[in-house]
């Protein structure tokens, strides 16, 4: 899936970055506060990345992803039908079939095949709710207004936050705000009128875990989170939790792990390209770079996404050079993603290699401070995920 940001977004003075609605509240909780994505935003609390991230697996976490882009993509005319259409014009995955009333995994591609963006879309009803990531929803909007202002009206929504509540106990803490999402699995929609006016909620997340991402009022985002912190399962969590935590359940950052140089096969991101937008399908192709990603569907990409396990206790971080023995002087590949692991007790990494390299149990060596060590292509996942069917 998505994050929230490009985690290189460091270089900007505090003073000139945005703040999100719980930004106050942070600092209340003691947070430690960073650049990410031009926000200032929590890269952890006062029981540290390590606690955060096992309160997430055991009970529940809640985040601010109110950095994030959120956007109502509706068509002139009124219709869904029209409104997915144009939206299935920027990305292969199928937007008309997605039923009311559920969300789905979606990717803006570029002429030459690569990944512009991922993002999350909802049918609800008579128009798309699009959430797309922080560091990249002004191209996003820009690219949505550029290519269908014609068919679409697209609107920034810049008077709500977003909350994420992640974590076995997230229903149980959100049921008696919004009782409906009790009956919700997994890519569910709702829309629920509450004591804090009324809430988007998806079943869906960034973790792995069962949980739910909420779309609230501005003015009312700080009750709400207060509501939620109240509920003993229920404590914040940062940025940095958030990453190990996806790292674990083998999602992808934007702008580390897939960007406008990565294709979706080569980011073994196939499956969210349904039957129906490749060759054979009713309607294959026509969006950007599908003379690229078609024939890599039908024949395989030249390098491909996959999880590593390195031996030992030090993690490969991103930049790591991959080689296929001890002693090759060229690389096949490189780490993208990388840490130590808390629920897996382990480093773990992601990056590419050459397909022929990519089979699972394959043994390749990470460059690390001048010695090249062994680590194991493994199956991602690398914790099974949680999330109510």
């Amino acid at each position: 899936m998505r994050d929230a940001g490009r985690s290189g977004d460091t270089g900007l003075y505090m003073a000139e970055l945005r703040r999100t609605e719980l930004f106050d509240l942070h600092v209340e909780l003691g947070a430690k506060m960073v650049p990410f994505a031009g926000y200032e935003m929590p890269v952890q609390y006062p029981a540290g990345v390590m606690k955060e991230h096992l309160q997430c697996r055991a009970a529940a976490g809640l985040f601010d992803v109110s950095h994030m882009g959120q956007v109502i993509l509706r068509a002139k005319d009124g219709t869904y039908e029209t409104a997915a259409r144009a939206l299935e014009a920027l990305m292969p995955v199928s937007v008309l079939a997605l039923a009311e009333g559920r969300q789905r995994y979606g990717l803006f591609t570029n002429d030459t095949g690569g990944i512009l963006d991922d993002l999350m879309f909802a049918n609800r009803g008579d128009h798309l709710f699009l959430v797309v990531n922080a560091a990249c929803k002004e191209a996003d909007i820009a690219h949505l207004r550029a290519n269908l202002s014609d068919t679409c009206d697209i609107t920034e929504l810049t008077d709500r936050a977003l909350i994420a509540l992640q974590g076995p106990s997230a229903e149980a803490a959100l049921a008696p705000i919004a009782s409906g999402v009790v009956d919700m699995r997994f890519m569910d929609v709702l829309s629920a009128q509450t004591a804090f006016g009324e809430l988007w909620i998806s079943r869906s997340g960034y973790t792995g875990e069962d949980g739910f991402e909420i779309s609230v009022p501005a003015d009312q985002a700080v009750a709400l989170t207060r509501a939620l912190l109240e509920h003993g399962d229920v404590e914040p969590v940062g940025l940095g939790a958030r990453d190990s935590l996806r790292l674990e359940a083998g999602l992808c950052l934007y702008g580390n792990d897939i960007d406008t140089t990565t294709t979706p096969v080569e980011g073994d991101l196939t499956w969210a390209i349904q039957k129906v937008r490749r060759t054979g399908g009713d309607r294959a192709g026509g969006f950007p770079g599908s003379d690229v990603i078609l024939p890599q569907l039908d024949n395989g990409a030249p390098r491909k996404r996959v999880g590593l396990l390195p031996e030992g206790r030090a993690p490969m971080r991103a930049g790591t050079q991959i080689f296929a023995t001890e002693t090759d002087a060229d690389p096949i590949g490189a780490v993208t993603s990388g840490a130590f692991g808390p629920s897996i007790e382990r480093p773990m990494s992601m990056g590419y290699v050459t397909s022929e390299h990519a089979t699972i149990g394959t043994t390749v060596y990470g460059e690390v401070r001048g010695k090249r060590l062994p680590a194991t292509v493994a199956d991602l996942p690398f914790r099974p995920s949680t999330y109510k069917r």
